[in-house]
């Protein structure tokens, strides 16, 4: 992505050299970070109520002065391509004769707290619908290259997006509606609904990667990079690798094929009416 250079957002809180405020009491710290890594592998929609509260205080790690700069490097990208999704969906809201409420990013290293509880850095990027706000540790850059195989900035590029696809969800009534749809079905009902959300912001995602190719900021095999990272994190692969065993009832964020067809639709069309994943019937 061609990024050097260019505008980046001022809507970011740094915490990266706080204190993180805390992690995992009840249920332990696995119990947290399993219910928190639905953040970005799951798609990044939590529940405020349904977070464990934490106590025990983490110390955050001491970084050396080539590990600060990759992670300085890191945090200006991600501003970059945060400033990249508001200018494209200010003028999508604005040609729809709306304003849209940008999101504020928060960058943070080892944990975090949040509206919606605390987090460690093992948790992944989330989105927290009770204070519109996005939060990514940017050790995530790595962890996409190393143990995803997603290598590229561009696969950090569409976490970043797709977060943001999270936000507008928030902010059109959406995620509110499947919150309430949620309790009032089956667990695989509802995991049926988690899986819709998902997909529509991975499609939100490749909406804004379409208008950024036409601003002709994207990089030879930068769509390539999303794919792989799409394709890394859907359901099927990601239950393969931890039990060898795929359930589909269990899916709550989409197949690898299903993630990178509805970011790819997104990118090739840039139609939003085409996003309707509630009324796709392969998904019901």
């Amino acid at each position: 992505m061609q990024w050097l250079g260019r505008r980046g957002s001022s809507n970011v809180d740094d915490r990266r050299g706080m204190s993180g405020g805390g992690l995992a009491a009840g249920g332990g710290i696995l119990g947290v970070v399993v219910y928190l890594i639905y953040s970005f592998l799951s798609g990044g929609e939590i529940d405020p109520s349904q977070i464990p509260q934490m106590s025990p205080q983490v110390n955050q790690r001491t970084l050396s002065p080539e590990e600060q700069k990759a992670d300085d490097d890191r945090a200006q990208f991600v501003k970059v391509v945060l400033a990249e999704t508001e200018d494209v969906w200010n003028k999508v809201y604005a040609d729809a004769g709306q304003r849209y409420q940008e999101p504020t990013l928060v960058l943070f290293r080892d944990a975090v707290s949040s509206a919606c509880g605390s987090a460690s850095a093992a948790s992944g990027p989330f989105y927290c619908p009770g204070d519109g706000k996005l939060y990514i540790d940017l050790s995530f850059y790595q962890e996409l290259q190393t143990k995803f195989n997603a290598p590229g900035d561009f696969a950090m590029a569409y976490v970043v997006a797709h977060e943001v696809g999270h936000h507008i969800q928030n902010l059109n009534g959406t995620a509110a509606k499947m919150q309430r749809l949620r309790g009032q079905v089956s667990e695989v009902e509802a995991n049926k609904y988690s899986v819709m959300m998902e997909l529509q912001a991975d499609f939100l995602a490749g909406v804004w990667a379409h208008h950024t190719k036409n601003k002709n900021l994207l990089d030879a095999g930068d769509i390539e990079e999303a794919l792989r990272a799409a394709n890394a994190i859907g359901d099927d692969n990601l239950q393969k690798r931890s039990t060898g065993e795929v359930v589909p009832d269990a899916f709550t964020h989409g197949t690898s094929a299903q993630r990178m067809y509805w970011f790819k639709k997104g990118y090739e069309t840039g139609d939003l009416s085409q996003g309707n994943t509630f009324n796709d019937p392969s998904l019901n």
